[in-house]
């Protein structure tokens, strides 16, 4: 029996930026934390990580000069992070520049999406999931 490929888990989530130092400086206002990897060196940054989450998922921020050919304008997949207060988030990230891409939509109790446009073109998906409190107590015990 051949053996099928399983999807285990997203291990990094790449975003570009034109301007690395600018990523930085807004994603560790959001984050509240610094980036803990830095490419070649934090005065030069041409990729930033940083772990963040429940299961320490990373997200690199990458000069968007490395970036593969991709069309002018937002699209494609998206990716949710999940959040306790969609709302609160939301308003936080559009205070912070950030612009609503996407309404707060609910797709059934407790399924609740939303998304932004960074201040660096990326979309950056929001969403309260169920299903991923209920892994989360699962995997505490």
């Amino acid at each position: 029996m051949e053996k099928t490929v399983s999807l285990r888990g997203l291990t990094t989530i790449s975003f570009w930026a034109d301007d690395v130092k600018a990523a930085k400086k807004w994603y560790t206002e959001i984050l509240g934390q610094e980036p803990y990897f830095e490419r070649p060196d934090a005065e030069n940054p041409a990729y930033i990580e940083f772990r963040i989450g429940d299961y320490q998922h990373e997200l690199g921020i990458i000069d968007r000069k490395y970036a593969p050919p991709m069309p002018a304008q937002p699209g494609g997949e998206i990716a949710y992070w999940h959040v306790d207060n969609l709302e609160e988030t939301l308003y936080r990230l559009i205070a912070h520049g950030a612009k609503a891409y996407s309404p707060v939509t609910e797709y059934g109790v407790g399924f609740v999406t939303a998304s932004v446009i960074d201040p660096f073109g990326n979309i950056l998906g929001i969403m309260y999931n169920k299903h991923y409190l209920e892994i989360l107590s699962k995997s505490a015990k």
